[in-house]
């Protein structure tokens, strides 16, 4: 198979130069102009940050790339799909609020946000998935499927259960609906936390399998014990009911209904390269990732460390997965920076090691999600690098 090649440009700029100037000429001469974009809806995948987190992209990185979608006819958008855990993006409301307090707004990216998959995270499309293993249909953000042209702007940092996030992970993991994302972290079904529960029932009435219920169970004290005559309403999930769509999750108003996220990681990794086969397949696609502030967690932590190396540089490529090996070649070619995890590792540990992601979450496998990539046919982890000044 003949290399892909992957566009490179550094973060030096001279006098009458910026970073967003040699952004756009990045993904220019990486041939987005190549797609036809007129009158074409383009959605933008990109991830606005949880609240608390500073190492997600700046929107003015999300502005350069509209305005060049804008320049070739597109009618671009910024989206992201809502979260299966708990925090400030579940629901489409709370999250284009945390997207507008991260400075996503229209007026500073000359585009509009639309959360994919709905007001719950239930608007979804159902999409076979070519050569799918573990998934044969996935559950995509409806409006990312509605969607003419997909762009991913990735930004790339470690992950701590991939292994590391970048294209594959920015479009798998981030275009699944509220229930394709409990496909990808559970073998299993949704549960209770029973002493966050307060009976209210919303979990209940949205459940359309009867799974959800809620019934008088005895009360007992901080130690376990029952108090005799005590009872309350606490909610159950009878998993040969339950079909994980992940609704009572995004309901719960006390966050007491959690997913399993019991998926081993290497399974979690071909999973999330299957669900980023489905987004790509059958129409226009292309592919940013910048290597900055290259935190050891995902921008969904409500707080960033410091980052593990120093920061590397832009990449573009019309391969997701040629792009997210040359980005981990780049980062284990870097130092360590001392006061991070990776520079705490490094100074424990004296034999050398250049998988940095492995050595900062080394209970994953992220050349896992790179493998079975390109066994479906998604990419090539093979790459030309060609550098662009």
């Amino acid at each position: 198979m003949e290399k892909s090649k992957v566009y490179f440009t550094d973060l030096r700029a001279k006098d009458g130069d910026n970073l967003l100037d040699k952004l756009q000429r990045l993904i220019r001469k990486a041939g987005i102009g190549e797609i036809d974009f007129t009158n074409q809806y383009v959605a933008i995948k990109m991830h606005f940050g949880e609240p608390g987190n500073l190492a997600f992209l700046r929107p003015n990185y999300a502005k350069a790339v509209a305005d060049v979608v804008k320049d070739l006819g597109g009618k671009p958008f910024l989206t992201d799909c809502n979260t299966l855990y708990v925090g400030g993006r579940k629901n489409a409301l709370d999250h284009i609020d945390s997207a507008y307090g991260n400075g996503f707004v229209p007026y500073a990216t000359g585009c509009h946000v639309l959360i994919a998959d709905g007001l719950k995270g239930t608007d979804e499309a159902l999409v076979p998935v070519k050569n799918g293993e573990y998934v044969k249909e996935a559950k995509i953000g409806q409006a990312i499927m509605d969607a003419d042209i997909f762009i991913s702007l990735s930004h790339f940092k470690g992950h701590e259960a991939a292994g590391f996030g970048g294209a594959l992970k920015n479009i798998g993991m981030g275009c699944g609906s509220r229930a394709g994302k409990m496909e990808m972290h559970s073998a299993g079904k949704p549960h209770v936390k029973q002493e966050r529960c307060i009976g209210c029932g919303k979990c209940s009435k949205i459940c359309a399998h009867g799974a959800a219920v809620v019934a008088e169970v005895q009360e007992t004290d901080e130690t376990g014990k029952i108090r005799e005559g005590h009872t309350v309403r606490k909610a159950s999930i009878d998993h040969s009911k339950c079909v994980g769509c992940g609704r009572c999750i995004g309901i719960c108003p006390k966050d007491a209904v959690l997913a399993a996220s019991d998926e081993a990681n290497d399974i979690l990794n071909c999973k999330i390269a299957e669900y980023a086969q489905a987004v790509c397949q059958d129409r226009p696609c292309f592919h940013i990732s910048l290597v900055i502030d290259v935190s050891p967690n995902c921008d969904c932590h409500s707080e960033n460390d410091v980052a593990i190396v120093p920061d590397v540089g832009m990449f573009a490529s019309f391969d997701p997965v040629a792009l997210d090996m040359a980005c981990v070649d780049a980062v284990n070619a870097q130092p360590p920076v001392p006061n991070s995890i990776l520079g705490e590792s490094v100074a424990q540990h004296t034999h050398e090691d250049r998988d940095h992601f492995g050595r900062v979450a080394p209970d994953t496998n992220w050349k896992s999600a790179i493998e079975h990539a390109v066994k479906i046919g998604l990419g090539n982890s093979e790459y030309e690098l060609v550098r662009v000044r």
